[in-house]
């Protein structure tokens, strides 16, 4: 018989051994509050022979105890299991913060069932532990147990209860500091996209927002900045915000593009020139340096200048002086130099096509603008910007339609934010409706690659293939009425006559 009940002990105390390892997987698996504690009442549930159990923790804007997770409750038993501290046994243990237990809840005046879980409650002991950290209340535990097993004693009980109850407390401290630096975190990227905006440049993508914090940063400083993006991608915008965000804001603001002038014309237009320099050179003229001075000059495209001007805008950056074309007078200059490129420098640097002193003097400030596919989620803010522009200058009133958002969101913009504002603006014209549909956009728009189609052939076949699916698709669609299809596709019947001949599309094929 004491073998018996040794070996029985025994199994008992490897039975709330493996519960109490099973719990601390539990808790420590994630940062999920009320499954991972439901997930642990159901192991104590399981292992300890639990009728029902219940976590409770304080809310401390209410001032009351609820139920967070639960063994044995229904979802609307939980819903109502809510207690004042001081209220109940429940609310009694966190008051007092000492364990209590009710060994027959039928007998007990200050047990309220609550949650009205217990139907026939004879025999069914309560017992309740507090969950405190470092003295303070925080929470209880509860458990129903009926003890079936009367070698089973109930401080066995609630000293395993007490063992929960406190890795429960510390997984729950843990838990709201996790959620308070989660908030504080998300505060302070809000406090940061309303700090670094900017005007006239919409964006509240987090690579707007470097971008808009690479400009605060940067804006009051001399330092050299360098603007890297595609065409279209605002770097014109972004120089002039650091400009008119500099102490230099009152002086003028220059652009140059290295690429629009003849090679021929470039330095003269650059450094300026004096009278005779050169046939038809009958006055002095100053050039686009001078005329920056006390300013900000921006040089676009600077991976086209030529490569025998590149050493006088060096002397520029280091010396900050030059001499006129044909002069000889040393012209002193207080200018900064923003540099802007749609190209890779560094490729251009290994090809010697471009100096590498003067890329490394260039690239003090490096800031990359983002093409407008690596930020979608500006997309239908600048949609929102441009229409309101639009509308406003031509006195109308148009929207756009849900499914035509979604094709535009879709869209790769190869042209950025200059082909989103060009398209905007063109609809807002065209449209004769209230509302722009899907119907109303270009072909463009609409094509979507197959997979593969780029992969079987050229470019040129890969486009084909799009556009011939795409007219199909119209077709079948408006019943093969191509008039109605043209519309689907906001081309002409005639150009969608002529495309069906050139891809060999017909009727008879439907």
């Amino acid at each position: 018989m004491v073998n018996i009940q040794m070996t029985y002990s025994l199994e008992r105390e490897n039975r709330i051994l493996s519960a109490l390892l099973e719990v601390s997987k539990v808790l420590n698996s994630s940062f999920d509050l009320e499954k991972n504690l439901s997930r642990t009442m159901s192991v104590l549930g399981d292992f300890l022979e639990m009728e029902r159990g219940s976590v409770f923790l304080l809310d401390h804007k209410t001032k009351e105890l609820r139920i967070v997770a639960a063994h044995g409750l229904t979802k609307e038993q939980i819903a109502r299991g809510k207690y004042r501290i001081g209220e109940g046994i429940v609310g009694r243990v966190l008051e007092k913060s000492s364990p209590m237990v009710i060994p027959n809840v039928e007998e007990e005046p200050l047990f309220l069932n609550k949650t009205g879980s217990r139907m026939k409650r004879d025999g069914i002991s309560f017992l309740c532990v507090p969950i405190a950290f470092k003295g303070e209340s925080i929470g209880a535990l509860s458990a129903d147990r009926i003890f079936k097993d009367r070698t089973i004693t109930v401080d066995e009980d609630i000293r395993v209860l007490e063992i929960v109850a406190s890795i429960i407390a510390q997984y729950a401290i843990l838990w709201k500091h996790y959620k308070e630096s989660e908030q504080e975190k998300e505060n302070l990227k809000l406090e940061l996209k309303g700090r670094y905006s900017l005007p006239n440049i919409v964006g509240s993508s987090d690579r707007m927002q470097e971008v808009f914090e690479a400009v605060h940063r940067v804006a009051d400083s001399k330092a050299t900045v360098i603007l890297y993006g595609e065409s279209g991608t605002g770097k014109e915008l972004i120089a002039k915000a650091i400009h008119y965000m500099s102490p230099r804001a009152k002086g003028p603001f220059i652009k140059f593009n290295c690429a629009a002038i003849p090679e021929g014309l470039l330095e003269s237009e650059l450094f300026g020139h004096e009278k005779g320099a050169f046939t038809g050179a009958i006055i002095a003229r100053k050039g686009k340096f001078e005329l920056a001075s006390g300013g900000t000059i921006l040089l676009d495209e600077i991976g086209d200048l030529p490569i025998n001007l590149q050493p006088k805008i060096l002397r520029i950056l280091q010396e900050k002086e030059f001499e006129r074309v044909g002069g000889e007078k040393t012209i002193k200059v207080d200018v900064r130099l923003i540099a802007a490129t749609s190209r890779n420098l560094e490729e251009l640097v290994a090809m010697s096509k471009f100096r590498e002193d003067l890329y490394y003097r260039l690239n003090v400030v490096p800031i990359f603008l983002p093409a407008l596919r690596e930020r979608k989620e500006d997309v239908p803010i600048l949609i929102e910007h441009f229409l309101r522009q639009f509308n406003k200058e031509n006195k109308k009133g148009i929207s756009l339609s849900s499914d035509a958002l979604k094709v535009l969101v879709n869209y790769n913009w190869p042209g950025n934010v200059r082909e989103l504002e060009n398209a905007i603006e063109r609809l807002v014209i065209m449209t004769n409706n209230e509302t722009i549909t899907s119907s109303d956009l270009p072909i463009n728009f609409a094509l979507v690659a197959p997979k593969g189609v780029f992969y079987n052939g050229s470019l040129k076949a890969g486009v084909e293939d799009m556009e011939k699916s795409t007219i199909i698709n119209a077709l079948k669609q408006s019943g093969w009425v191509q008039t109605k299809a043209a519309r689907i596709l906001g081309i002409t019947s005639r150009q969608i006559g002529y495309k069906m001949k050139k891809y060999g599309i017909s009727v008879l094929n439907s």
